[in-house]
């Protein structure tokens, strides 16, 4: 639908659908089921059909994925459907606690135990978990000395708080998760091995949001659900466009981030283009100066778009060719993601045939 009185698309609008009120947010929040987080993704898909076969079991699962990609959200969406539900979900970040007072923060203490210690003591976040999950965020974080201790909790069921001589027992699930290569940790030796392979019974690997297949979906309801906390809200295509060109290095919650600050600045309820940080809007924006002819600042702003659509589809045959028709060595060039590279190709019109070609010459 076009604006009447400038030829530009109307804004789209936003409906937040209704499975998610009360949500903080797409992805980001504890409510969601494995069915949301996992969208039109086969990747997310396969690992949701791992999680329903092993959530009733004692099975330990270590998610892996970048920075931002949803661990936590999926680990807690594990327990909601495990026959733990209804038992705590403990999260404990080992990269946020400082290293001089996870192991009270994770075994507890006794009563006067150290200085400074409560006076009533500390239950520590094992013992807290028992019975339910505990999830052990960026566990590759944890300090050596403190892995060999959780190594053994893990083998035998039992808690020793600080200044205390008798044990507890503790009835133990746990997820663990990091975004770091772990296998490359223990090579050289910054991560034990033993207790590698005592948390992971199964791997879980969360694709980063510009590797997802269905990142649009996710852009669209992350935009929707964040809505529902702002009120009716439209946003520019070309702002929409800029959404789903970036590459998104801190994933689902940078797009979060973004999102909610885009919200709160704009103007009439309608997120434009100079609503979004200049690293999303940078190319777009000043495109229209630099990468096509000087002086089109002075053309009109139809002609503009032109002569930017026209440069576009000219720089992805350009790549392409260079490439030899190799899609995933295309987009690496691009700087976007296969996804975003097919996606261009469609809106520009151009034939797979013609960039199938490029490879036979």
């Amino acid at each position: 639908m076009m604006n009447a009185t400038d030829n530009t698309p109307d804004p789209i609008a936003l409906e937040a659908p209704d499975v998610y009120a009360g949500c903080e947010s797409v992805l980001g929040g504890s409510c969601l089921t494995l069915e949301d987080l996992a969208g039109e993704d086969p990747q997310m898909l396969r690992n949701v059909r791992c999680a329903y076969r092993i959530a009733d079991t004692d099975i330990p699962v270590l998610i892996q994925g970048p920075t931002g990609s949803g661990k936590e959200a999926f680990a807690r969406a594990m327990h909601l459907i495990s026959r733990r539900a209804a038992r705590p979900f403990v999260a404990v970040n080992c990269a946020a606690i400082p290293e001089t007072l996870i192991e009270s923060e994770l075994f507890g203490y006794r009563p006067g135990a150290f200085t400074g210690a409560r006076r009533e003591g500390l239950r520590g976040r094992i013992a807290q978990s028992s019975g339910g999950t505990l999830f052990l965020d960026e566990i590759g974080d944890m300090p050596l000395a403190l892995q060999s201790r959780l190594l053994r909790v893990l083998e035998e069921h039992q808690i020793v708080p600080l200044g205390s001589d008798s044990a507890c027992a503790v009835e133990l699930h746990v997820l663990a998760a990091s975004h770091r290569d772990l296998r490359e940790m223990i090579s050289r030796g910054a991560f034990r091995e033993d207790l590698y392979y005592r948390l992971n019974g199964l791997t879980l690997e969360l694709p980063a949001l510009a590797e997802r297949a269905d990142k649009e979906r996710v852009i669209q309801l992350t935009l929707a659900a964040e809505t529902r906390l702002h009120g009716a809200t439209r946003i520019e295509r070309e702002a929409l466009e800029c959404l789903l060109d970036y590459s998104w290095p801190g994933n689902v919650r940078e797009l979060r981030n973004v999102i909610r600050t885009a919200l709160a600045i704009c103007d009439g309820g309608v997120i434009r283009l100079s609503d979004l940080p200049g690293q999303i809007g940078a190319a777009r924006r000043g495109g229209a100066v630099v990468s096509v002819v000087p002086g089109a600042g002075r053309l009109a702003p139809e002609s503009r778009k032109e002569l930017l659509l026209t440069a576009e589809r000219a720089t992805l045959l350009r790549v392409i060719d260079v490439n030899g028709g190799n899609m995933s060595r295309a987009a690496a060039d691009l700087g976007v993601s296969r996804n975003t590279l097919y996606r261009k190709i469609k809106r520009h019109g151009i034939a797979l045939e013609t960039c199938r070609a490029a490879g036979l010459r």
